[in-house]
């Protein structure tokens, strides 16, 4: 009998799921429940061969979403036994540094860290709840976003603010893809022939949400994302690094409140306040047709990369690869090459060529015998969250 692991990811409106084979990867089944709790949703259930399962319909809440996930695999197969259930979780605050086996108290410190990740973490809680009934007896996994990143030094993760904010409040960076950050770092280091503690790496996962880290011998030691995912790159929808006087300015000249700002920042910045979309595809499309607007987007986007790249570069002092990940890192060529312009002489090159090649899976984007590498390593955080389920189980 085949060990499969259904990994969940219960995201603040969608539910993504995939069925593993731990043996060979393989996915028997994958999909998604879009637009949960709003309208009409979807929910697209893909076998290995064959039409996907499609059913539309209102899924009021995220509980019910799950169980028709649990329907679509009774209706179209395949059977569903999974030796665990792997969730994706958000924001495991400064507790949990690695994947754990889910009991009660798990679950009350996941809510309790839910003022951290509002939108996220409660609905994790829920996926493991409804998964508990489904599959009595069956192990759940929790894999944390923030654990990867809990190897960063007190100097890198300290903000310089008031003790008791510190200490009674948890105000500190956290850091986030870390689930990816952990799998492509070690791709990366096998791409390279290396061993993963040999190495030092920029990792670049660029995707609606965006984040540079810098790896030390297989460690992270420092990140761009911080307490939340707001701060650091320019995102599709997040605005990254502003001034933090910023809301307190526009109280006094604007009367808007802190939560009013907080939102326009993560969910009206980014792409999308400066170019009218977040979505990549259709910004570079805007600015080829000559939109002055979507080329200053751009322009934004790649320069805060490079000037995270050349801080990281810094800090770690020897660079092997410079990595890109995520939708954007892996399929834009031009964000590949704007980001990295100008660092020649840290021997950080592009090859046009091998760049703008269309293919898929890992590759090297720099020219033979370069200084530091340039790789794309599409990233495959449900494998991951797999991978790590498996080991604890074992």
């Amino acid at each position: 009998m085949a060990e499969r692991i259904l990994v969940l990811n219960t995201g603040s409106s969608s539910i993504k799921y995939e069925l593993i084979d731990a043996a060979s990867r393989a996915r028997p089944a994958r999909g998604v429940i879009e637009r949960i709790g709003d309208g009409e949703g979807l929910l697209t259930h893909h076998l290995a061969e064959g039409p996907p399962y499609e059913r539309k319909g209102r899924f009021a809440d995220h509980a019910q979403g799950l169980r028709a996930v649990l329907e679509a695999f009774g209706t179209a197969g395949p059977e569903l036994d999974p030796v665990a259930v792997g969730h994706r979780v958000v924001h495991g605050g400064s507790r949990f540094r690695e994947a754990v086996l889910v009991d009660e108290e798990v679950i009350a410190a996941i809510e309790e860290l839910a003022p951290l990740a509002p939108l996220h973490n409660h609905v994790n809680v829920t996926g493991i709840r409804v998964a508990q009934q489904a599959f009595p007896g069956v192990p759940q996994v929790a894999v944390f976003d923030t654990a990867f990143q809990l190897s960063l030094p007190p100097e890198a993760y300290t903000y310089a603010v008031p003790r008791e904010w510190r200490e009674r409040y948890g105000v500190r960076r956290f850091g986030f893809h870390g689930t990816s950050c952990a799998y492509v770092s070690r791709q990366a280091a096998a791409f390279l022939g290396r061993d993963p503690h040999e190495v030092n790496l920029i990792v670049l996962h660029l995707g609606n949400g965006a984040s540079a880290t810098a790896i030390e011998a297989g460690r992270s030691v420092d990140t761009s994302m911080g307490m939340t995912p707001l701060e650091g790159l320019v995102m599709g929808t997040r605005s990254g690094d502003v001034d933090p006087a910023l809301p307190g300015y526009l109280a006094r000249v604007a009367g808007l409140d802190a939560r009013s700002v907080e939102e326009s920042l993560g969910r009206h910045g980014g792409l999308l306040a400066l170019a009218g979309t977040g979505d990549m595809r259709e910004v570079r499309q805007r600015a080829a047709d000559g939109d002055a607007e979507s080329r200053l987007a751009l322009d934004v986007y790649c320069r805060r990369i490079r000037k995270y790249v050349g801080a990281y570069y810094a800090l770690l002092g020897r660079v092997d690869a410079i990595v890109f990940a995520g939708g954007v890192g892996e399929h834009d060529a031009a964000t590949r090459a704007s980001s990295l312009a100008g660092l020649d002489r840290l021997g950080v090159t592009v090859d046009p060529g091998r760049n703008g090649a269309e293919q898929d899976g890992e590759r090297a984007v720099s020219p033979d015998g370069a200084a530091v590498a340039v790789l794309v390593i599409p990233t495959d955080e449900e494998w991951e969250i797999a991978r790590q389920a498996l080991e604890l189980i074992r």
